[in-house]
């Protein structure tokens, strides 16, 4: 018995290997997995739009320039200053690099802000809750809706954002004429 004989009467290595119905196998695979990916890509554009546009119309019902919202992070600014907040807030979106408490801390800021929202275009609780968990089909509710801004209306505290600054609002408004009250007279 040779070399040749003894070797040949073993199994060749394309028996065990791969064949032309495993490789269509895998190109079905790839292609189910590329059609499930292009799927959710397209879900995901649709869900982009809508909320832009929906964002759009807030910012116009604000009196803000809609074209505002597509700027990443400036439109967190304007959204911020519409929800009557200081957007110096924005800055604590960076606790977020610190693990677990800085996930809170971005989660406390997002729930204020929300809540904030909501009470500027007069709704409750449950919209805050919806803006939260459903932002996308929420803001095109408030913008397309028949919803109303009111500039402020979450006022609690003594102080809030006016745009340029932060104004005390227990100050007499300056548009108010003086009496001749001597009392009133005396404060001016």
């Amino acid at each position: 018995m040779g070399y040749y004989d003894y070797y040949s009467s073993y199994p060749n290595y394309y028996d065990y290997g791969y064949t032309a119905t495993d490789s269509s196998v895998f190109t079905a695979i790839w292609a189910v997995l590329g059609a499930f990916i292009g799927i959710i890509l397209i879900f995901a554009l649709v869900v982009a739009i809508l909320q832009i546009a929906g964002m759009w119309k807030v910012f116009t019902k604000a009196g803000e320039k809609g074209w505002k919202c597509i700027i990443p992070i400036y439109n967190l600014v304007i959204l911020f200053r519409i929800s009557g907040l200081s957007p110096w807030i924005i800055f604590g979106y960076l606790a977020g690099f610190i693990p677990f408490v800085g996930w809170l801390v971005c989660l406390g800021i997002t729930i204020y802000q929300c809540n904030s929202l909501a009470k500027s275009f007069g709704k409750d609780v449950g919209y805050t809750i919806g803006l939260l968990f459903l932002p996308t089909i929420f803001y095109m509710i408030l913008g397309f809706g028949k919803a109303e801004y009111v500039k402020n209306a979450n006022v609690s505290t003594a102080n809030t954002y006016q745009g340029d600054g932060v104004v005390n609002i227990s100050e007499k408004p300056k548009d108010e004429a003086p009496t001749n009250n001597d009392e009133d007279n005396a404060n001016l």
